[in-house]
């Protein structure tokens, strides 16, 4: 039977490779359209054409002769083409008898290939070879499409393509514009003197711009179709390290990266997570319940648990590390509430649901969080453990952030004081004023911001490891309490002034520690 190489894993997965046939089949692709392609357009034409060449082969080489089929009489002289043999051509030199009764009456044909002779049955019925595709090696009603291909084998295609599109011999003659690509020849030449043009329209305004906004002052000439105009200035732009590229209301706007605040250009050691092993399996069901109840944007049971798009308003818990930087968590409840994507960045309006001030957010889809609260944070004295309510309005790039008031009072918190020469922190209790609702638990305030803030790097740099971190603020916590407890969430809570971990290892740290007790409810106690 014969056995197409496209319609294989082993070509797709293993064997695949771009050649320079096919490169220049994708450069006249592009040629031809004039206009961008997505990497699934060029992986499925290439599909197509290396289907289309195989299907030229085969039709070329059962031209040379009879298809060999066991069934089928032969004669001396006569050419034969044998397709499972890679369509290999041979001449029949010699024709005798069958000798086999379990077949009964066949014969056997002698065929001469270039450097062997070797012996096949014919006019024979009983055989695998007559039966499905092997009567018509062209019957096309089986073979899978260029497109199920695809969806098959689309990561090793993908791979070996952009392979040669990004790395390959000619691959300065193609360039990738978003999520397209074209060829370099294509594009409109972009001098200087327009990229200082839409720095300046940019910083005039003060605000992120569209590339048609750019383009009114940017005269690229008539010659130039509109759509090419946008997308050469869109790739000049994206090559140039003044530019950034965000995203708001679904439309992709160009901005100055020196005027974004320094949390949008650089994530906060302290919102950054390096993962941690540990065994989750040791992890208690209550201490699963309060990791859930966190719902912390690093652990492992929030963002597979995402709030529907339906919901009007959630509410979070401010924890250290976004009350320090005055943001919010992409986590599993709020995430819904922002624009979605995997990298880059988007901006949002956040409005206080308070006094209706107006607050540009930054949505960091890989950092797994949203600046832009530093000045409300410090407006509305929120402390560390407030619960802070996000609600959907009928703009969708629109959130209201609000908290839950009530009169203000002061609260006894746990104060965070460094000590560099132990590379520990020492907390005491003590009261601060406190206007909102909050988490008992979570609540911590710091003494000295600059002196934490150094401690924080000084541990980033010596890195103790995070068993001796919890180890020293679990000890200090349970002197605090009258009852020599602590609750697993004020560890979390602490543990994250020094260094960002969601709750599973700092748990995993605390219960596999045998200097303490797992006392129930989430409290913990010296052993």
């Amino acid at each position: 039977m014969l056995q197409r190489q496209t319609q294989t894993a082993t070509f797709w997965r293993d064997q695949f490779e771009v050649t320079p046939e096919d490169t220049d089949f994708l450069h006249n692709l592009l040629l031809d359209a004039q206009a961008p392609q997505t990497l699934t357009q060029l992986a499925s034409a290439l599909i197509e054409e290396y289907v289309r060449r195989e299907e030229t082969k085969i039709r070329s080489e059962l031209a040379k002769g009879a298809v060999y089929l066991p069934k089928d009489h032969y004669a001396v002289g006569q050419k034969v083409v044998f397709p499972a043999l890679d369509f290999t051509v041979g001449e029949v030199v010699g024709l005798r008898e069958g000798q086999n009764p379990e077949f009964g009456n066949f014969e056997v044909i002698k065929v001469q290939f270039v450097d062997i002779a070797r012996e096949f049955a014919a006019n024979l019925s009983r055989h695998r070879l007559n039966q499905g595709n092997g009567n018509n090696p062209l019957d096309q009603d089986s073979l899978l499409s260029a497109v199920e291909i695809y969806s098959l084998y689309q990561e090793e295609i993908n791979d070996s393509i952009l392979y040669a599109l990004e790395e390959g011999e000619r691959s300065s003659a193609f360039v990738q514009v978003d999520n397209t690509w074209l060829l370099a020849d294509m594009l409109a030449d972009i001098h200087i003197g327009y990229i200082n043009i839409a720095e300046a329209m940019i910083e005039v305004q003060a605000k992120p711009l569209k590339t048609n906004q750019l383009l009114n002052e940017v005269d690229l000439g008539s010659s130039v179709s509109s759509v090419m105009r946008s997308i050469s200035l869109d790739y000049a732009l994206g090559q140039d390290p003044r530019f950034d590229r965000v995203t708001s209301n679904g439309d992709n706007l160009w901005y100055l990266r020196r005027l974004e605040p320094e949390p949008v250009l650089t994530t906060p050691a302290l919102l950054k997570y390096a993962p941690l092993p540990y065994n989750r399996a040791l992890l208690s069901v209550e201490l699963l319940q309060i990791e859930w109840e966190l719902d912390d944007e690093w652990g492992e049971s929030g963002l597979s648990s995402e709030i529907p798009r339906i919901v009007p308003t959630i509410t979070i818990t401010l924890t250290y590390p976004h009350w320090r930087y005055g943001t919010l968590p992409l986590n599993g409840r709020t995430v819904n509430f922002f624009p979605v994507s995997q990298r880059g960045k988007s901006m949002v309006t956040l409005v206080d649901g308070r006094w209706g001030t107006r607050y540009t957010g930054w949505v960091m889809h890989e950092g797994r969080y949203v600046y832009g609260l530093t000045k409300w944070i410090e407006d509305h004295a929120l402390p560390v453990g407030a619960y802070i309510t996000l609600e959907r309005t009928n703009n969708t790039n629109e959130i209201i952030v609000d908290y839950r008031t009530r009169r203000a009072k002061r609260e006894w918190a746990r104060i965070a004081t460094a000590d560099p020469e132990h590379q520990a922190l020492r907390f005491e209790m003590n009261k601060i004023q406190v206007a909102c609702e909050y988490d008992e638990y979570m609540i911590v305030a710091e003494n000295e911001r600059g002196s934490i803030d150094q401690l924080r790097s000084q541990v980033q740099t010596n890195d103790p490891g995070l068993t001796l971190i919890v180890e020293q603020i679990v000890l200090e916590l349970i002197k605090l309490n009258p009852q020599g407890t602590v609750h697993a969430k004020s560890v979390y809570s602490a543990v994250n002034m020094l260094r960002r971990c969601p709750p599973g290892p700092v748990f995993y740290a605390l219960i596999s520690n045998r200097k303490f007790r797992d006392v129930g409810n989430g409290f913990f106690a010296l052993a």
